[in-house]
């Protein structure tokens, strides 16, 4: 595994050579450093209601692309309106200085990390107008609070039984309703300038427990995978949403790799069936679902090697540190292709040059 040549390999080399320029038009001539490069692909987790100051150091050296806020970060609205406006005002290198992402989860119903709306879960939504509604006041809610990216929709096909109907978090069991639904929810976000996430591709709405708990094999044909679970998400791809969170279920009608972790389902499927361009988001890599799978170095490799733009680790600011770390290491005995990780970050910087502060 990798994790056993992180300390050789940084102890044996700096990071500091230059990678060509990734960054947007305007900032054409910048030379990341592939610790920087590396950086686009980490959105950073923390405890507590100060983010912490390693945290800011690495913002200010160019080595993150954001943070995910949690309730354990929020105490109220304006609380995190102003610790999100003194990270956005960390002075960073140039070329570096776009917006940093700052996601959360803002479903709706039990699923909302900042206080407010929208109150109405997914479960409970009638019609697309009510969910553009619900939309339209998430959006609202978060640029308040200074959130830019909202880790919604939920765009998976509910089946009985399953943990997302229980949890009251899918719009439906109909293919056609969820992605109209799912779609109207996006548009909301969108009024308000909040980017929105469609999750859980391929589909996780046939699962019997959350991923956060244990592993979960969806064991559907590729037919019906492709014909009702992911179809809503061909519809938000269709309708240009800006981002899509992988599944780490796996799907062994074409891997036997998690989603989130599988170049079939991301390059393959996603990338190239459903022409999906924009940035790809990993369910939280920390969880009971992959953690025999490797460490937190291990699996940022792993999900970056197979095209997942933000492995996210959730647990603590050390857990993306570690993955950060693994990348790095990577990256010095050529377990990742350079030309990874100036794609990946190439997405990712046009993404914070769209966003709202």
């Amino acid at each position: 595994m990798l994790s056993h040549f992180v300390a050789a390999a940084l102890s044996l080399y700096a990071f500091e050579q230059p990678l060509p320029a990734v960054a947007p038009a305007r900032a054409a001539g910048r030379r990341l450093t592939v610790r920087q490069a590396v950086g686009q692909h980490m959105i950073f987790a923390y405890d507590g209601l100060r983010p912490p100051a390693a945290l800011r150091r690495r913002i200010a050296r160019g080595e993150g692309a954001g943070v995910i806020l949690f309730s354990r970060n929020v105490r109220s609205v304006a609380q995190v309106r102003a610790t999100v406006r003194s990270l956005q005002a960390i002075p960073r290198p140039r070329g570096l200085r776009a917006p940093l992402i700052v996601m959360a989860d803002q479903e709706g119903g039990p699923v909302r990390r900042i206080p407010g709306a929208p109150r109405r879960a997914a479960a409970g939504v009638r019609s697309a107008a009510q969910a553009r509604a619900d939309g339209a006041a998430a959006g609202a809610n978060l640029r308040r609070a200074g959130v830019n990216l909202d880790l919604a929709p939920v765009a998976d096909v509910g089946r009985r039984g399953s943990a997302l109907e229980r949890e009251q978090r899918t719009y439906g069991r109909s293919p056609q309703v969820v992605a109209r639904r799912a779609r109207a929810f996006a548009a909301g976000l969108k009024e308000r300038g909040v980017v929105a996430t469609a999750k859980h591709f391929p589909g996780f709405g046939a699962a019997r427990r959350n991923t956060d708990d244990a592993p979960q094999r969806i064991g559907l044909p590729l037919e019906t995978l492709r014909a009702v679970d992911a179809k809503p998400f061909e519809q938000l791809v269709e309708h240009g949403i800006g981002a899509v969170m992988l599944s780490t279920a796996v799907y062994p009608a074409l891997d036997e790799r998690p989603a989130a972790l599988s170049a079939r389902w991301i390059r393959g499927e996603l990338r190239r069936r459903l022409g999906f361009r924009g940035v790809t988001i990993s369910d939280d890599l920390g969880t009971p679902a992959v953690a025999a799978l490797g460490s937190n170095a291990d699996l940022a490799v792993m999900a970056v090697d197979a095209g997942t733009d933000l492995p996210l680790f959730a647990a603590s600011y050390r857990a993306g540190a570690q993955a950060a770390e693994g990348l790095l290491a990577a990256a010095r005995i050529g377990r990742l292709d350079p030309r990874v990780l100036r794609e990946t970050a190439r997405r990712v910087l046009r993404l914070r040059a769209k966003l709202a502060r």
